[in-house]
């Protein structure tokens, strides 16, 4: 279980590590929604992605002999460049990270870049996530779980004190879910600031696993994948916000993979925020659901914007 304390234990932690990334109105999403708008803008986050928050308070909180050991991790990318980049700067020497072949060039740069020892295995998230987690078993390295670890969590939660301290009369907040980390770690937090608030968790139809795993009442540790564009928010679900997920999810969402890619080019044209697919479901939520969210005071999360160049163009040829 992840408690408020631990969040805000992990915001005092993480604060002068990290930015306090801003809470903007988009006055296009809000005219879309007859509503009001606000984008919670982790793109503009250390790294250009919300994963720092959660890997530095996991990697901070090892004992001396923990990060002598050395670490290791599986990641679709944000989660892995986090981790390289915290284990350079509290001196850890070994920290070896795990990624897909489906991981976009943009995060394996990233990945390598800090320090860390990349291995590429796996064909999809999935996979990955079995072969590392048996590696550190094998290796003695400890283990870091980028969804289903609470100190990780806490880290993560932290973007909900933000956006309740600047925003204090949002009454929804719009999650991305991939493994359901960082909805379990807001949610946390905001219901304590505010019972009422609704916290919806948004995934591409191509993969949704939370979803299915909460009307089935099934801990979906793997899940299949159809193609998508948002290779973040793929694969099975963490087990602690499974267990978590009736307390903390009001609802989930579904939105088809062209809606995330008109998504991506919106938050461009009408907003000049450049964000990864998986960072912009909560947009293409309010795009196909707008609806829904009539007279609400939405907060929407956006994740991230390490977006390959290649498929950011691909975009634009599609959108000409």
């Amino acid at each position: 279980m992840i408690y408020p304390k631990d969040v805000y234990n992990a915001n005092r932690q993480i604060q002068h590590y990290i930015y306090r990334t801003p809470l903007e109105k988009s006055f296009y999403l809000s005219e879309v929604i007859s509503g009001e708008v606000f984008l919670k803008l982790e793109c503009q986050q250390l790294l250009k992605a919300y994963k720092i928050r959660g890997a530095l308070n996991k990697l901070l909180s090892l004992s001396p002999q923990e990060r002598s050991k050395g670490i290791i991790t599986a990641s679709s990318g944000n989660h892995g460049a986090s981790v390289s980049y915290a284990g350079n700067l509290l001196g850890i020497k070994s920290v070896n990270v795990y990624v897909p072949t489906s991981t976009p060039e943009i995060k394996k740069e990233k990945i390598s870049r800090y320090g860390a020892k990349l291995i590429v295995k796996g064909n999809n998230y999935d996979e990955t996530y079995s072969l590392a987690q048996e590696a550190s078993k094998q290796e003695d390295y400890v283990w870091i779980d980028s969804c289903s670890d609470d100190i990780v969590i806490a880290g993560q939660g932290t973007i909900g004190i933000e956006m309740m301290e600047d925003q204090p009369d949002i009454d929804t907040i719009l999650v991305p879910i991939g493994g359901g980390g960082m909805i379990t770690g807001i949610s946390v937090v905001a219901k304590s600031i505010n019972p009422k608030i609704k916290v919806i968790g948004v995934q591409t139809d191509a993969c949704p696993a939370m979803l299915a795993a909460i009307r089935d009442n099934i801990f979906y540790k793997t899940y299949p994948t159809k193609p998508s564009v948002c290779e973040a928010l793929v694969g099975g679900v963490g087990e602690i916000p499974f267990n978590m997920a009736k307390d903390c999810i009001d609802d989930i969402m579904l939105v088809k993979e062209e809606t995330i890619k008109q998504a991506v080019m919106e938050l461009i044209q009408h907003d000049k925020v450049l964000a990864e697919p998986s960072a912009t479901v909560g947009v293409a939520c309010l795009l196909e659901h707008g609806e829904f969210f009539k007279d609400k005071k939405v907060g929407v999360v956006i994740s991230g914007d390490n977006i390959d160049f290649g498929l950011l163009t691909s975009f634009f040829k599609e959108v000409v």
